[in-house]
């Protein structure tokens, strides 16, 4: 293809580059929607929550008829950007649903997140997708006693409840700097996000699911999508759009779209990586409020991102907003304050993009059979497994089975919308500055964040 079709697509991040690089996928785009058509399900975005709900869908029912609408290619957005995580993480804590939604609904909802991370592995194995997976866990660093006393509460709460694994590791074998110890977490899959969503859309196709990309939805109603190509009338309508939710205007104060950055280095050698103490399939943090991730590539490289980049007014997204220089700056010094040797690394991507977040931090999954409208998302974050539980979710909820996982605390639950303008500009930003206070606050004091604990009931916790 002509690079004025695939180069643009291959910068989104390093891991549709290397799609590209190791000619595993050109990101050619699928041909667009030329014209009304009608289905049994129409999917709106053609991320991992929309492609995970077609798959289950076509598990359940083989002759469903199933049109996918993406405004880009499938895996433009965070389903493609992500950090590489498929973890265990809800965006509201344990203790947070217990408090909403009772201590038995909060352990379904911890079973089934856990439950979930092998069950990416067990599906993409049966698809054929080869997409890095190795279970290595989660290394989450402590490097204070602020951190220390955080990291120790964890441990204590995953005993008490008895659903989730958290120990603590003590220095001696723990290997960033200044760090006086860690918990690990075994409930996490490294894996890469590229592979995973453009595997997952070529096996749908194959099965018969037509996608339509370079396709803009512009609304949706009962029983009918309206693009910019065309008209989809079908029985169900299926909004899965996580960052660019706010697009629509329908939905655009469902959910804020805020942008995590992140950077990828040269590979590393096998003796550097023995001095990190990382091994492959293991990912990684830290306890500072301002939140980092990483992980260790099947290629060698650190994918290392986190956030920091602020909030636009409106809820706008462009893509000038997908890479800011200070952010990576900031990150590239953040990576070497963890790893001192990964500071001669070169940087060799830099990208970033917008995800999802609700007013008040709870991932949803829902549909109305009245309207035949489903929804998912509000993962802040956390969604390359939580996409994959809300896909089957929405395929049990479509087809009216009553299962185990329609009756997860997540499933109907309605979040707040956001204030408007200028409201949720002065508030969003003001978190992500708090955040950043209660990293400095905690370095000065050695002490747990006032501003944290101010931040925490905003924050999901």
């Amino acid at each position: 293809m002509p690079p004025s079709t695939t180069r643009p697509y291959r910068e989104t991040s390093f891991w549709l580059d290397s799609l590209v690089e190791s000619g595993l996928d050109d990101l050619s785009p699928r041909a667009s929607l030329d014209g009304d058509t009608d289905a049994d399900v129409c999917i709106i975005g053609g991320g991992l929550t929309g492609l995970w709900t077609a798959h289950y869908l076509l598990e359940i029912d083989p002759t469903a008829r199933i049109v996918v609408v993406e405004k880009e290619i499938a895996g433009f957005g965070a389903s493609g950007r992500n950090g590489g995580w498929a973890s265990a993480l809800f965006p509201r804590s344990a203790a947070a649903l217990e408090r909403q939604h009772g201590r038995a609904a909060a352990h379904a909802m911890r079973r089934a997140m856990i439950d979930t991370v092998d069950e990416v592995d067990r599906a993409s194995r049966a698809l054929g997708i080869d997409c890095d997976y190795i279970k290595g866990g989660t290394v989450a660093f402590v490097r204070s006693a602020a951190q220390e006393k955080a990291a120790r509460e964890d441990v204590a709460e995953t005993r008490r409840s008895g659903v989730d694994t958290l120990d603590w590791i003590g220095p001696e074998s723990v290997r960033a700097s200044d760090a006086v110890g860690a918990t690990f977490d075994p409930n996490c899959a490294r894996i890469h996000p590229g592979k995973l969503v453009r595997g997952l859309a070529a096996s749908l196709e194959a099965r018969g699911v037509r996608i339509f990309e370079q396709t803009k939805a512009l609304d949706f109603t009962q029983r009918k999508v309206v693009t910019d190509k065309g008209t989809v009338s079908c029985e169900t309508v299926v909004v899965a759009l996580e960052g660019y939710t706010s697009t629509l205007h329908r939905t655009h104060r469902s959910l804020m779209p805020l942008y995590s950055l992140m950077i990828a280095t040269e590979p590393l050698s096998e003796e550097v990586w023995d001095e990190i103490g990382l091994k492959h399939g293991q990912t990684f943090t830290d306890y500072r409020h301002l939140l980092i991730y990483g992980q260790r590539t099947a290629d060698n490289r650190f994918a290392f991102g986190g956030r920091g980049a602020r909030y636009h007014w409106g809820s706008a997204i462009r893509p000038e907003y997908d890479r800011v220089a200070s952010v990576f700056e900031h990150l590239q010094k953040g990576l070497g304050d963890l790893f001192p040797v990964a500071r001669s690394a070169a940087v060799t991507h830099t990208w970033g993009g917008p995800l999802g977040v609700p007013r008040d931090w709870h991932a949803t999954v829902g549909y109305n059979p009245k309207s035949g409208v489903a929804f998912a998302g509000g993962y802040v974050g956390d969604g390359l497994s939580t996409t994959n539980l809300a896909g089957r979710t929405l395929a049990d909820l479509i087809t009216s089975s009553r299962t185990e996982l329609t009756r997860l605390p997540w499933v109907g639950h309605v979040s707040p919308r956001w204030e408007p303008e200028p409201l949720r500009f002065l508030g969003s930003n003001a978190g992500l500055m708090g955040a950043a206070i209660a990293d400095v606050e905690e370095k000065l004091t050695r002490r747990s964040s006032l501003a944290a604990r101010i931040l925490g009931p905003l924050t999901g916790h």
